[in-house]
């Protein structure tokens, strides 16, 4: 494989915490870059959000996999420096800090690019690095309010709800590694080789994501819109839920010949999808009653037979033993702790997986790292003694 096509010796410093940074610099280590990650004694926050196993939570595992952790204290003059030494010999940067810190700490693009002109800088911000809300703090729920997300998804009674899954922060995460790859494209293209700086924000990326969205809203600007066709909806069965849905005359058709419904094909009530929407609630007052009457197994077998547009609502559990995703091999396991098997899904699509690592203890390659990047066995045992860094040592059991 050629330079382009292969991040086999790209290095990344990634001193970005919670999730979308760490998720951005993750995918570029599933991409077979090699990925240092910085934290401060306290560790990146985190590894203390939600439900933790040995000292790190689930969110801080996903996004930190394969990743080497180096202890760093930037309060110091001295962790400072040792970051200032090691992204003059990295290939890109992570940080999704609040506007104005990295200036403060001497570690802006402005500073890198002075000793390292290569490098591609990625800064991930909440709202922009200016503006009226550049300072506002911003989270996935914050944001999930601020972009309509939560309007988008409203109950039956047209309140707005959060969406329970990480979706700002991820989704966020994801376009920066899109604007990196470009980046690095870009810079390898180029005769001079320089780097650049990508700034995105939460804001931006939300309102990206949401594109049909917005249009949808312009030409009907209506506060509370129903599904796009009828029937549509999620249906109890005698052991579960099952999601059922015609969005079209010929689905609608099959659909009939499942439930052996070939009445409805001749009620003018239900002749087009306009028509089966002002009559939504007869239809699917009329599913209910039937689709009750067998198994969600019993249904798919005849939906499937009918080739109707139809899944069972699945719990994650059955998402992983989902017969498509053994056959896919769609969720990889790891070992985070002995005996612990977790699991793990890998972008998809990639040519070739990397072999998983677990996330790393605060400071667990502290030395290591620091040996590679030509600092001294006096110049390491210095800075520990003055706690501008810090080896984890785990004790054994």
């Amino acid at each position: 494989m050629n330079e382009i096509n292969s991040f086999s010796g790209l290095k990344v410093l990634d001193i970005s915490q919670g999730v979308a940074g760490p998720y951005c610099a993750n995918m570029l280590w599933q991409y077979g870059a090699e990925v240092i990650k910085i934290e401060p004694p306290d560790g990146d926050w985190g590894r203390h959000v939600g439900t933790t196993v040995d000292g790190q939570s689930a969110l801080s595992i996903s996004y930190n996999v394969g990743k080497k952790s180096v202890c760093v204290n930037a309060k110091q003059e001295a962790g400072r420096e040792v970051i200032r030494k090691m992204a003059a010999e990295c290939d890109v940067f992570v940080q999704n800090f609040r506007p104005g810190i990295v200036e403060k700490l001497g570690l802006s693009y402005e500073d890198l690019k002075k000793i390292n002109p290569q490098i591609i800088y990625i800064s991930i911000s909440g709202y922009g690095p200016s503006g009226p809300y550049a300072y506002a703090p911003a989270t996935d729920s914050v944001m999930q309010a601020e972009t309509g997300i939560m309007s988008a998804n409203y109950d039956q009674d047209g309140n707005p709800q959060k969406i329970a899954i990480l979706m700002v922060d991820v989704l966020s995460g994801m376009y920066a590694t899109q604007q990196a790859l470009a980046a690095i494209y870009r810079r390898q293209c180029s005769t001079d080789r320089q780097g650049e700086h990508i700034q995105l924000n939460l804001f931006d990326a939300c309102a990206a994501f949401q594109q049909s969205n917005l249009i949808e809203h312009t030409l009907n600007p209506v506060k509370v819109k129903t599904a796009v066709s009828a029937p549509n909806g999620v249906f109890n069965t005698r052991n579960g839920k099952l999601n059922v849905l015609a969005l079209n005359n010929d689905q609608f058709e099959r659909l009939c010949k499942a439930l052996n419904k070939q009445v409805w094909l001749e009620d003018i009530r239900f002749v087009n999808n306009t028509e089966r929407m002002k009559h939504r609630a007869l239809l699917h007052g009329e599913l209910v009653q039937i689709i009750a009457g067998k198994t969600t197994q019993e249904w798919q077998c005849v939906f499937s037979e009918h080739e109707v547009l139809h899944a069972p609502v699945r719990d994650y559990e059955q998402v992983m033993q989902h017969p498509q995703a053994v056959f896919n091999q769609t969720v990889a396991y790891f070992e985070q702790t002995p005996g612990q098997s977790l699991p793990y899904v890998f972008i998809p699509g990639l040519p070739q997986k990397p072999a998983l690592k677990k996330a790393p203890d605060i400071g667990e390659h502290t030395i290591d790292v620091l040996q590679k990047f030509n600092f001294s066995q006096e110049q390491i045992e210095t800075l520990i003694a003055s706690q501008a860094i810090r080896q984890t040592v785990k004790e054994s059991v």
